[in-house]
């Protein structure tokens, strides 16, 4: 009996030490290491590298607050092409070559160029003015293909910023339009129309590039123009001082679409909060990342719009902007 209980204790604790040991060599064969996480990559272009700097950190925040850490759980790559869109194509297409989970593509031009680099790879605009006119998507309820973003109404709000401008100048009667041919032209159309129904007339001059900026300008004041309503395609935020100074020598009431050129001495913006849409852009991004479709995702319109004056330069015309207009703007610059 005694023998017997031996023997099966020792086959029992031979059973148990094989059993532990080829526990020990199949470990590491049927449990699952730890595999590298995938970091997206998202990939950024823009016409100007002003717009890629001031739309960089509001677009970076807006992933850090959906809890996204650069070289940890997010990537970019960045390219611009200095204010010609000439080189867009190419830069599209080497950004493509990377292989990114999805591309913004900021300003009209970029996103052009990031449609034709690609029918795959998701791509979020911003910055645009008519996504369905400049064919980039059919609806934007239901966008078909890989683009999705949002707008900023320049239509709209180029008749916007024409009533805006006669209500602080209301003896103007000849409004100079500066515009650019390669994106602005849905704009003047609008401002054109409105000026009819003000009983206004209209004198257009093309800015292809920022060297025809000072022609441009001297050509409406040769035409004796009272205010000055500049597209968002004719002038760029790196030449703001320079726009400003050209419209104070000129002595001629201006109105742009954003508040860098009133802090640079302009008379006054009304356009869209461009940080907040960077920062809304983020949200599409994150969506695309855990799944969504872009053709799924509607384009959206800006929710906040900003008025902003510059009382200095008022004074420096001999101008006394109405108390209506001053209630309403979001800054007043004194």
């Amino acid at each position: 009996m005694t023998a017997a209980r031996g023997t099966g204790m020792k086959i029992r604790n031979i059973s148990f030490i094989a059993a532990l040991v080829l526990g020990l060599f199949a470990w590491p064969l049927s449990a699952d290491p730890q595999q590298p996480t995938k970091v997206p990559k998202i990939a950024i272009l823009s016409d100007e590298i002003r717009l890629l700097e001031t739309s960089f950190e509001p677009f970076a925040q807006g992933l850090r607050d959906l809890g996204y850490v650069e070289g940890h759980s997010i990537a970019f790559e960045r390219r611009y092409a200095d204010r010609k869109t000439e080189p867009l194509p190419g830069l599209a297409a080497d950004l493509v070559r990377l292989q990114p989970d999805v591309i913004l593509a900021i300003g009209t031009p970029a996103a052009r160029a990031a449609k034709s680099a690609t029918q795959t790879v998701p791509i979020v605009f911003a910055r645009v003015g008519d996504p369905i006119g400049s064919g980039l998507v059919t609806s934007v309820s239901r966008p078909e293909g890989n683009l999705t973003g949002l707008s900023i109404l320049t239509l709209e709000l180029g008749a916007k910023r024409l009533e805006l401008l006669i209500t602080a100048v209301p003896d103007a009667k000849r409004i100079g339009v500066l515009w650019r041919p390669s994106t602005d032209g849905p704009e003047l159309k609008e401002i054109e129309g409105a000026a009819r129904s003000l009983k206004l007339e209209t004198i257009s001059a093309e800015v292809p590039g920022p060297d025809d900026l000072e022609p441009a300008l001297q050509a409406v004041v040769g035409q004796r123009v009272n205010a000055v309503v500049m597209a968002p395609g004719s002038v760029v935020a790196e030449h703001a001082r320079r726009i400003t100074d050209l419209t104070a020598n000129a002595r001629l009431p201006s109105i742009f679409f954003r508040r860098e050129y009133v802090e640079a001495g302009g008379l006054m913006s009304y356009g869209p909060n461009f940080p907040d849409m960077y920062r809304r852009a983020a949200a599409y991004v994150d969506k695309i990342l855990k799944g969504a479709k872009p053709a799924d995702l509607s384009v959206e319109q800006p929710t906040k719009f900003e008025l902003v004056i510059n009382l200095r330069t008022a004074q420096a015309l001999g101008l006394t902007i109405p108390p209506l207009i001053l209630a309403r703007a979001d800054e007043v610059i004194e």
